[in-house]
């Protein structure tokens, strides 16, 4: 996992011999180590996860409002025929796309508070913009740029996350930014409610966008720099930092820069790309999910306007909860298969009752939606938790993760096609393309654990000297053992 970002100088030795490597694990056995480095630990989830969170629920609700804009009345006020919501909704992911990888690649250089706030103000300048689009080629050309901005957000929190905590840890704490993201349509639908009093849906972005500009003000002086230099870490908190930097470098083989070298072993690796498709699947589910459930409770289910507001928080509340359970349990036993595997087949039978269409009763459908919220965040979280826990080193698991998130967000583009506004009140498309996206997932995750378990072997074999090991450090090392 990646140290924090540092000068050259700052950065500890890097550890080459097989017994430094064990002298520097067995401080993580240390017991007065061990109490300073949970003190340090709690420092940082209480100063640097609260700013990631936020930044996670701004840019969810940002992107997000244009489904509850839509049931409030914004169609008929800006004269959208036809899919051309649809058409806006998948112009939000092209540039996104585009702008992922290269933010995975520079965003530690150039700082990640630098690079974090500057693309939440220009987004949220944008999103303010938004309320004042009169026709559908301005409201594709803001959405367009919201996408482009908001695609720095992600890789950011991400590699930032896995450059103050150890890889025991990020799983929780990368569960905390799909939390954000279920707590964002959650907030929406509060939010979308109150300003349906007001009578224009156009405050909405106005609203929104002017928060998101403070808040991206204000991360100019909370975000840190690095733990050399951050206001809330005291002396020995920076010395116990230092040695989490340590031991996570022998063990990851971090350098503190990227090479082409890291990037090509990741282009190579089969399991990026399998770790990617399933991205793609899940981001199709959970976009699809969180941008049309208001959508669906409107035109699918018959509710009236003020009902698809507030009947869509309980279900984002409870994908909140379901996920952040999920991501705690696979972090304290170290199991992110189970995590994953576990939550499709409910999301399926979800999906399998919608598709009932108008033959089951409402209620039914709409407890399906909490099934279908169960797995929603868990799919595209749990699954890129287990690539970052599982690639080594930083430059590899930056270009793994900027890789999967590029392709992963394809799912974007897909979601915003699969419920034509044509096709209500079933949705027949969107639940059945949904569902087909799980069931692969579920498939697939089969197939990257057994080449988990492989790898392992041979790692085996590495170890007894039958198998020539790999000339350069790696995930692919005998001395790295993955998370199943």
């Amino acid at each position: 996992m990646a140290a924090s970002a540092r000068d050259s100088d700052d950065r500890p030795p890097k550890l080459e011999t097989d017994s430094q490597v064990r002298q520097v694990e067995l401080a993580e056995d240390d017991v007065d180590f061990r109490r300073r480095e949970l003190r340090v630990v709690a420092k940082l989830d209480m100063y640097v996860c609260p700013i990631l969170i936020v930044m996670q629920l701004i840019s969810f609700l940002d992107r997000g409002n244009i489904g509850f804009a839509a049931t409030q009345g914004m169609i008929g006020d800006i004269d959208l025929v036809g899919t051309q919501l649809n058409t806006a909704i998948s112009l939000f992911y092209p540039l996104y796309i585009l702008a992922e990888f290269p933010a995975a690649l520079i965003v530690k250089r150039l700082g990640f508070n630098r690079v974090i706030p500057t693309a939440a103000l220009c987004w949220g300048l944008v999103c303010l913009g938004n309320g004042f689009v009169t026709n559908f080629a301005q409201l594709a050309a803001c959405r367009m740029l919201l996408g482009m901005f908001e695609g720095f957000l992600f890789p950011s929190l991400a590699l930032m996350l896995a450059n103050w905590y150890k890889r025991d840890e990020i799983g929780l704490r990368i569960s905390y930014l799909f939390i954000a993201a279920a707590m964002a349509s959650a907030f929406g639908g509060l939010i979308a409610y109150g300003i349906l009093f007001m009578g224009d849906p156009g405050r909405l972005y106005i609203i929104e966008g002017a928060v998101t500009v403070v808040i991206a003000l204000l991360c100019y002086f909370v975000i840190p720099s690095s733990y050399t230099t951050a206001y809330f870490l005291n002396k020995d908190d920076r010395a116990v930092m230092r040695r989490r930097a340590e031991i996570t470098e022998a063990y990851s083989g971090g350098r503190g820069h990227y090479t082409m070298r890291e990037f090509m072993m990741a282009a190579t690796d089969v399991k990026t790309w399998l770790h990617a498709i399933v991205q793609v699947m899940s981001l199709t589910v959970l976009y699809g999910f969180s941008v049309f459930l208001p959508i669906i409770l409107r035109f699918g289910f018959n509710f009236s306007v003020e009902q698809s507001q507030y009947l869509s928080i309980p279900v984002f509340f409870w994908g909140s909860i379901v996920y952040g359970i999920g991501g705690y349990l696979s972090d304290r036993f170290g199991r992110r298969f189970l995590a994953c595997i576990l939550c499709a087949p409910v999301g399926v039978v979800g999906y399998a009752i919608l598709l009932g269409g108008n033959q089951v009763p409402v209620g039914v459908r709409y407890f399906a939606c909490f099934l279908i919220a169960s797995c929603a965040w868990m799919l595209g979280g749990g699954n890129l938790a287990w690539l970052s826990t599982n690639t080594a080193p930083d430059g590899k698991r930056a270009a793994s993760i900027g890789l999967a998130l590029a392709i992963g967000n394809v799912g974007g583009i897909v979601s915003g096609q699969i419920y034509p506004q044509t096709h209500a009140p079933t949705y027949t498309l969107g639940h059945a393309y949904s569902l087909a996206a799980v069931s692969l997932n579920f498939c697939l995750w089969w197939v990257i654990r057994r080449i988990y378990y492989q790898r392992e072997g041979l790692k085996e074999g590495m170890r007894g000297g039958s198998v020539a090991e790999p000339p350069e450090f790696s995930d692919r090392a005998p001395s790295y053992k993955y998370q199943h």
